[in-house]
């Protein structure tokens, strides 16, 4: 009896020092055995599936238009760039430096001339240190100023967009990541001579920037646009390749890459027109991209993260049109695993178990 009391003694005056260590506490989670790790499941993929193209570029969308703002600060930035980093994303692109009254920094251009608000947060040299610690490229959006171009003042648009460029490559050209313009007025058949800004903003910026790359971003003027669905005609395949040809030749040499939105169109004739689009491409020597849609158009609700099914199409689509590379619109709301939105980290799973990443 003696020696049973002396052993429960013993054993709760160990367990009160564990308890009061560092090595035991309430809270301590089990390691599991080697032969316990995480459950793998089978994807139940079905034969002859479809294979998309990669994913390489994706915009930042902090001065937004029509998606909501998720608030984010430098951490859940940093995370960001992380995961589309693992994702094999090596461009970032600014939608906009600026739109209306809204600007990603304090540009003095702007401020002097323009009525817009002081940012409190200098997106830009936010954006080019986060580009340079994950070692990508970043290309800076000009501003839009949601009128001018509109009504038809093309030269103000273009007089405000060249002494930014002047300023902005002034102020961030130093940053490594600093390779590239994109010109963010997006157009199509309806505002095609907005291809003047894309021609003069373009050339300047290319010949203050020691011949950076430019990107282009426009729309395909399909059934999918407000236009059309609003009761106009939407662009054939003939058609669009007609009025592109022309914009296009006005726009000689201060184009590198044409990444049209792939959106606008249904998903079984998008192939139709992709091949027009690198075809084009090649005719006027530009690298032909495709603008990946990530967000679903489809639903009454503006904007939601897309279906796997629809972006593995228009992914399938691209890589049989020969598209050079893929930049999507956008990873952090509608791709990431960080995003506000939950279906956006499914949809980011769903590409990783697809390129087995």
């Amino acid at each position: 009896m003696d020696g049973r009391r002396n052993f429960l003694k013993t054993a709760f005056a160990t367990c009160s020092l564990l308890a009061g260590s560092k090595l035991l506490t309430a809270c301590t989670p089990i390691k599991r055995a080697a032969s316990e790790e995480e459950e793998t499941f089978e994807t139940f993929a079905t034969p002859n599936a479809l294979k998309g193209m990669p994913i390489k570029a994706t915009f930042l969308d902090e001065i937004s238009w029509d998606i909501p703002h998720q608030n984010w600060g430098t951490k859940e930035w940093d995370k960001d760039f992380k995961a589309m980093k693992k994702m094999g994303i090596n461009t970032v692109v600014l939608i906009r430096a600026g739109l209306g009254k809204w600007i990603a920094s304090p540009f003095q251009c702007l401020l002097g001339k323009e009525d817009v608000y002081y940012p409190p947060v200098d997106l830009v040299e936010m954006f080019l240190t986060l580009a340079d610690k994950y070692d990508m490229a970043f290309y800076f959006g000009m501003y839009d100023s949601g009128k001018y171009w509109q009504e038809g003042l093309f030269q103000k648009e273009i007089d405000l967009n060249m002494a930014l460029i002047d300023e902005v490559w002034k102020k961030y050209g130093h940053h490594k990541s600093f390779q590239g313009w994109y010109l963010s007025q997006e157009i199509s058949r309806r505002t095609k001579n907005m291809s003047k800004i894309y021609a003069e903003v373009g050339k300047h910026a290319k010949s203050v920037s020691g011949n950076l790359t430019t990107l282009v971003s426009p729309y395909i003027h399909g059934v999918k646009t407000d236009q059309v669905m609003a009761g106009d005609k939407a662009l054939s395949v003939k058609e669009h390749e007609e009025e592109w040809d022309e914009i296009l030749d006005n726009v000689k040499g201060a184009v590198d890459i044409m990444a049209f939105q792939d959106g606008q169109v249904d998903y079984h004739e998008l192939y139709d027109y992709l091949v027009i689009n690198k075809k084009l491409a090649d005719k006027y020597n530009m690298k032909c991209w495709t603008n990946i849609e990530s967000f679903d158009r489809d639903m009454p609700i503006r904007f939601l993260p897309i279906k796997w099914e629809k972006l593995l199409l228009k992914l399938d689509a691209a890589r049989r049109a020969g598209m050079e590379n893929a930049i999507t619109f956008e990873f952090s709301h509608f791709m990431s695993p960080n995003s506000a939105y939950l279906q956006a980290g499914h949809l980011y799973e769903r590409y990783c178990e697809h390129f087995i990443l």
